[in-house]
């Protein structure tokens, strides 16, 4: 775990075999308080109406934890937990809380907002870049991971890389889109003869961006890009946004 950079998960090893790319972007970042692309960097709470640093002109993207230093509340060779507290640019008080939780084949992830006032919209999700290929550069012949999932949507992308509001059928890769799964995410990796790892969470909806060639990105997270807007999950004094994901692996051959 890197807390002072965006508190992402800079290297998970399974068998001595590392998952993720490396680097100080990549890793597995968590997505808070918005997920994905927001339009313009705009979003409105009730009547009043924000702008936020347009990071992806022309739009804002990933939320503001992943560019903030957490603090390590308890960590040991099981389980650690992390914070840090909504500031500006975000324009509510809050408290950010991240549990990680590690067992001999899996590992779940808990993402956390309250409100330290009044009520607003946000949303949570990782962002995970898995390597394409487990040892380096594929050869020629080599496609790398298979991503396998089955979804009951997938939101239409316009030409600014939001969701339309359209919802149709899945179509084939490659992804750099939302999809619909009502009840669960449910994502399988493989990396024939080496690995298989299944990211499942209750969230219902995830991201799939495999437009890069050294890395895959599986996201969950609790509403689609632009959500803010579109699909609002208020924060309320006495009602606190919490979801989980868990990325469960075994070996094959």
């Amino acid at each position: 775990m890197d807390p002072r950079n965006g508190c992402r998960i800079a290297s998970l090893r399974v068998a001595g075999t590392e998952l993720l790319r490396a680097g100080d972007h990549y890793g597995c970042f968590p997505m808070v308080p918005f997920c994905g692309r927001l339009e313009l960097g705009e979003f409105r709470n009730g009547g009043v109406k924000h702008r936020l640093p347009a990071d992806a002109p022309p739009h804002a993207i990933h939320g503001t934890g992943r560019n903030t230093a957490w603090r390590t509340l308890r960590a040991d060779d099981a389980a650690a937990a992390f914070s840090y507290d909504l500031a500006d640019p975000w324009p509510y008080p809050g408290r950010v809380t991240q549990l990680v939780e590690l067992e001999p084949d899996r590992v779940t992830l808990t993402l956390a907002v309250e409100t330290a006032g009044d009520s607003f919209p946000a949303q949570v999700g990782w962002h995970p870049w898995f390597v394409r290929h487990l040892d380096g550069p594929g050869t020629a012949d080599d496609t790398g991971v298979r991503v396998d999932f089955t979804a009951a949507w997938q939101e239409e992308r316009g030409a600014d890389h939001l969701p339309t509001g359209k919802r149709i059928d899945p179509r084939p890769g490659p992804w750099d889109d939302c999809f619909g799964m009502p009840d669960g995410v449910e994502v399988t990796l493989t990396w024939p003869g080496a690995l298989e790892l299944t990211v499942s969470s209750r969230a219902e909806w995830v991201v799939v961006y495999d437009e890069q060639p050294p890395a895959v990105c599986v996201e969950p997270q609790s509403g689609p890009p632009n959500g803010l807007n579109t699909h609002p999950r208020l924060v309320t004094p006495i009602e606190p946004l919490e979801v989980s994901t868990t990325w469960a692996w075994r070996r094959l051959g």
